[in-house]
């Protein structure tokens, strides 16, 4: 079956730190680009960040510039979002999803897998 899976979301104090994760399964993940996005309750969906097939590109939303972390491990077939000084408004279900086309912070070049999302809440 050819599914991207997310894990590592979860319930966080402000300023702690998560570490999402995006595998895929019954495909080669360093094909594509892939890219993080988010969704909270009542907002549109917003690029996260996203990165290159090779990881040479990375690209962020200027909200979690210098706290998010995009990494890949092509021999995992995995791709992670390091989130740190966690925030409440970080708080939304996160999807990874795949492209063909270049690292772009749009939802509309993302054509290809998404993953079911996983939720992240960030609260005391």
């Amino acid at each position: 079956q050819l599914q991207l899976v997310e894990s590592g979301g979860g319930l966080v104090q402000p300023g702690g730190s998560l570490r999402l994760s995006c595998a895929a399964s019954g495909f080669t993940l360093d094909y594509y680009v892939v890219g993080w996005f988010r969704q909270a309750p009542g907002k549109e969906r917003e690029g996260v960040s996203c990165i290159s097939r090779t990881g040479g590109v990375t690209k962020y939303a200027d909200s979690v510039k210098g706290r998010f972390t995009i990494s890949r491990d092509n021999a995992k077939n995995t791709v992670y979002l390091q989130m740190n000084s966690l925030k409440p408004e970080d708080t939304a279900v996160y999807y990874c999803a795949t492209s063909q086309a270049m690292c772009v912070m749009s939802s509309d070049a993302f054509r290809g897998f998404w993953g079911q999302g996983t939720q992240v809440t960030v609260s005391s």
